[in-house]
């Protein structure tokens, strides 16, 4: 009888699929390429392996770990050593989605969120989909 992958190891292969896609619809969305893209928060143009998915509201609670707003392809220095620009991310949130998207992301990571297996099977199916959708 095969041993069902526990929750941690589905929450990391669901979390490494929504980084892709994330980084992958950025890609096409900045450049029109999937190789490269550039960065929400400072406009840096780099190779799609070296671009990160980037939290607005830091910290990765499980209420935003998988906001598709919320979360863009950022650059290693915008998102880990300046912190995830919050001030320029949230300018370029408000650029892209309209005034108040800010305010909703915050509330969203307020909610109390547990992610149970199905869900994390749910996620990787579904982001296993959305990329191959992009990819065509």
């Amino acid at each position: 009888m095969k041993k069902k992958p526990s929750i941690r190891s589905l929450k990391k292969k669901a979390w490494g699929l929504f980084s892709r896609y994330i980084r992958l619809r950025d890609c096409l969305r900045t450049t029109g390429s999937p190789e490269y893209g550039e960065c929400f928060s400072c406009d840096a143009s780099l190779p799609f392996n070296q671009l990160q998915a980037g939290h607005f509201i830091a910290g990765r609670h499980h209420a935003n770990l998988f906001s598709e707003r919320g979360v863009q392809a950022q650059c290693r220095v915008c998102n880990i050593v300046k912190h995830g620009q919050q001030l320029e991310f949230r300018r370029q949130l408000i650029k892209l989605y309209g005034e108040g998207v800010d305010e909703e992301l915050e509330a969203e990571a307020n909610q109390e969120v547990k992610f149970t297996r199905e869900d994390y099977e749910e996620k990787i199916e579904y982001y296993t989909n959305k990329i191959k959708e992009l990819s065509c």
